[in-house]
């Protein structure tokens, strides 16, 4: 079984913030690959199916994005999830607008989100950076994340969410480079 998380914030007014890439990514994936309609459970959105042959489930936590742990080990609890089978989609500022890095464990980098998940499970997840690059001009990191993508982004974005789509059997594989290569490289 895999679990696969979208970070975001449950509010209507943040559904195109820059923070709700997560969101917007796990949203792709239930309408691609047919996933059951959302049900609220374990303070997310979630959704089960297969994918690639497997059985994975899909949350989008609606304990804000600071909590998002909270969310997550009580549904790795219940299903008897490992963390090692958890893959998180997350908005990262260090890496470039419309790129990806996967990776497995590592350091929060300041990222409130992956710090909670961190708190709650550990750190031996799977993790789908996904660049939202640095703000152009002086503002708050936290206003930046805030923002709504602007539009020439949004085309941009929805390209490497097909990329993701595309690409999800080799991440179910858990071979993470090659996942993150053949995504950017499309």
């Amino acid at each position: 079984m895999l679990l696969f998380v979208g970070l975001g914030n449950p509010t209507p007014n943040s559904e195109n913030n820059r923070h709700n890439v997560g969101f917007k990514i796990i949203d792709s994936i239930n309408k691609k690959f047919g996933l059951s309609k959302q049900k609220p459970k374990f303070k997310g959105l979630l959704t089960t199916g297969t994918i690639a042959e497997k059985k994975v489930y899909a949350i989008k936590p609606l304990t804000f994005m600071n909590n998002s742990g909270v969310c997550i080990r009580e549904l790795l609890e219940y299903f008897k999830i490992e963390a090692e089978n958890v893959v998180v989609f997350h908005d990262d500022l260090d890496v470039e607008f419309g790129k990806i890095k996967a990776k497995f464990g590592g350091s929060n980098a300041g990222h409130n989100g992956i710090a909670s998940i961190d708190k709650f499970i550990g750190k031996d997840y799977s993790r789908v950076r996904v660049g939202i690059g640095k703000p152009k001009k002086e503002i708050e990191i936290s206003d930046y994340v805030l923002q709504n993508f602007e539009d020439e982004e949004i085309n941009k974005l929805e390209l490497l969410t097909n990329n993701i789509i595309n690409s999800i059997s080799i991440l179910i594989e858990k071979k993470l480079d090659l996942f993150s290569s053949t995504v950017n490289n499309r």
